[in-house]
Parts: structure tokens; C-alpha cells; sequence
């Protein structure tokens, strides 16, 4: 069995029919302007959303990763699919750069843009990545293999007032003190190159009761640790206002994020550009203030209980959803 094969067996594409009913009347409105839709999924992975969006709707599909394992995959999977034979377009990049992909495509917008955050099954279940805290593996957690810093440089080289800080913020870990000054410690006697030693030592600082409520004791850290390496929250920041620049009018954008730091920068988002900007007691609501988005989910919305038993890592998903009514306002500085 070839690897995209495997891929393909082992991949469950998270709340699958909803994101596609969510992204369904973007592509319609194309459809009806007499517009070839284009939909950018900017988390391309193993391409199982992006494999059901070119299966299901007469549509093009621009898939962006910063992963060239996951682009390769991607792209051998799908082409085995032969009735989306030439509608995958990819670029390899990170999801902040949909206006130079779109123009490296000759394209100008989007009638549909899907985020799918975080670390895709494919990074996870490669044990050589060093994702994951359940086996050893080298320090690395590189979602870009070709990027420079990697998390044995962070761990083996950032301070300790540096490791507290993206643990407490990042991984909102509690005990971010004790397992920052713990990996400064354990270093001092040899460089932590492999992830079974930095579970040990998270091990050790953090009390043995907490892990009887919070789940693995190096969870949080971990996490912590992918998002600096990947910078994916400044990425993620400085995407969405893009995203919402480049969908067209009538078009969705779909985000499912796992995690409250990634939910928190989308809903900022959102509501940047979903309420209007008059003055309190203003009499008059001229064009400049009125709403550019219609917010289509109720806050947000989760996998189902079945979904959850299909795919256990869908279990965080939450899933926010916009459509584009208006030019975009310029996205305030969160500087």
C-alpha cells in the first residue's frame, strides 16, 4: 500500500458534511454570476476536506500548505480521484499568504476559504515529527521540515523567563514556572534532544495529582512548544483579515479551530468586521460603518457525539462560519 494510500485510510476529515453545507451557497452565488468558484483550503493536510469539496461541487480548489510532505500527499491522493483530475491547485506557504496564492494562480478572489487549524493527523501519526508526547522522538515539531528553528533549539536554547512565558501564554499551562525552570535545569546536565526526555521532565515538575484532571501532564507544553516553533498564532492573526479581504461578495469563510487561543483571534476577527463601527448616538449609519460579514453560525458549533466516536481528535473542533455581504473594513492594529 503506497503512502497516499495509507493516508487516506487513516485520515477522517473533521465534521466533513457540515463544513461543505457551511461553504455550499458561496460556491452557488459563483455559480450564479456565471463565475468558475474557487475555494481555497488553507490547511490543505492529507486534502480530505479538499477531496470532498472537488468530488462534490464543479469548483476549483487552491490547497495551501507549509508542509511539502503533506503538498506531495495531497496532491497524489487526489489525483488518484480521476473525475477532479486539474482542479487541485496548490501552494506552499503558510495560510497567510492566500492573496499571493491566489495571484500565483492567476486569480484575484475566493468564494470559499476553510481553515482547519493545528497540527493535521498526517504530523501527529509521523512519529519522526516529534508532535506528540505518547512516543519518543526527536525535538522537532516543524510543520515547515524546511524552516529553521525547530523545539530542540527552543528548549535547549530560549531562557527561562522566555520558556515561561510561551508555556503559560501558549499552552496556558499553570505550572509553566516549574517546568520552565525544570527544563533549565535538566539542561544544564546535557542538551533534552528527544521527546520522551522533555516528558520526564515535565513529568517530574508538574504535581502527580493535576494529571488526574488536566489529561497528560505534557500536553500544554507541548502545544506551547508547536505554536512558537510555527508561529501560528501571528500567523493566524495576520491571515483572517486577508482571508476576509480576498473572499468575494457572497462568499463563506469556514474555521475550525481546537484550542481557545486560536478560537479567540477568530472571533476577534469575526466581530471586527460583523457589527457596525458608528458612534454611540449617531444618527445615521452611513455605508463606512455597516457590518462586511453576516455571521451564519450561533456562536460556535462542535462535531456530534457520532462524529467524535468516528474520529476521537475531532472531539476539541469548534467551527465558526461567516459570509462576506460588503468590502472589508482595513483590520484594526492589535500592535
Amino acid at each position: 500500500m503506497d503512502q497516499s494510500a495509507s493516508a487516506a485510510q487513516r485520515h477522517v476529515p473533521v465534521m466533513l458534511e457540515r463544513v461543505l453545507d457551511l461553504l455550499a451557497p458561496g460556491i452557488g452565488a459563483a455559480t450564479e454570476a456565471d463565475r468558475r468558484p474557487v475555494i481555497v483550503d488553507c490547511t490543505l493536510g492529507m486534502g480530505g476536506h479538499s477531496l470532498a469539496i472537488l468530488q462534490r461541487f464543479d469548483a476549483d480548489v487552491i490547497g495551501i500548505d507549509r508542509d511539502p510532505q503533506a503538498l506531495e500527499m495531497a496532491q497524489r491522493r487526489i489525483a488518484e480521484a480521476n473525475d477532479v483530475v486539474g482542479r487541485l491547485l496548490t501552494w506552499h506557504g503558510t495560510y497567510d499568504q492566500i492573496p499571493e496564492a491566489l495571484a500565483h494562480h492567476g486569480l484575484t478572489g475566493a468564494d470559499g476559504i476553510l481553515f482547519d487549524l493545528g497540527v493535521s493527523s498526517f504530523q501527529l501519526d509521523e512519529r519522526e515529527r516529534g508532535f506528540a508526547y505518547s512516543y519518543d522522538a526527536p525535538l522537532d515539531m516543524r510543520m515547515d521540515t524546511t524552516a529553521d528553528l525547530d523545539a530542540s533549539t527552543v528548549v535547549n536554547t530560549y531562557d527561562v523567563d522566555a520558556l515561561r512565558r510561551i508555556i503559560r501564554t501558549y499552552g496556558e499551562e499553570k505550572f509553566a514556572h516549574r517546568i520552565a525552570h525544570a527544563i533549565v535545569n535538566a539542561r544544564e546536565a546535557q542538551p533534552l534532544r528527544s521527546t520522551g526526555e522533555l516528558v520526564e521532565v515535565i513529568r517530574q515538575a508538574v504535581p502527580a495529582g493535576a494529571g488526574r484532571t488536566g489529561g497528560h501532564p505534557a500536553k500544554r507544553t507541548f502545544q506551547a512548544l508547536r505554536i512558537e516553533v510555527n508561529e501560528e498564532l501571528d500567523v493566524l492573526t495576520d491571515a483572517l483579515p486577508r482571508a476576509l479581504e480576498s473572499l468575494t461578495i457572497g462568499g463563506r469563510m469556514v474555521v475550525m479551530s481546537y484550542h481557545s487561543l486560536e478560537d479567540k483571534i477568530t472571533k476577534r476577527a469575526i466581530t471586527e468586521q460583523s457589527v457596525s463601527t458608528a458612534p454611540p448616538g449617531f444618527p445615521v449609519e452611513l455605508d463606512e460603518h455597516q457590518p462586511t460579514v453576516k455571521v451564519i453560525t450561533r456562536g460556535t458549533e462542535k462535531p456530534t457525539d457520532d462524529e467524535i466516536n468516528e474520529n476521537p481528535r475531532a472531539a476539541s473542533a469548534k467551527v465558526r462560519a461567516i459570509e462576506k455581504t460588503r468590502p472589508t473594513r482595513p483590520a484594526r492594529s492589535t500592535g
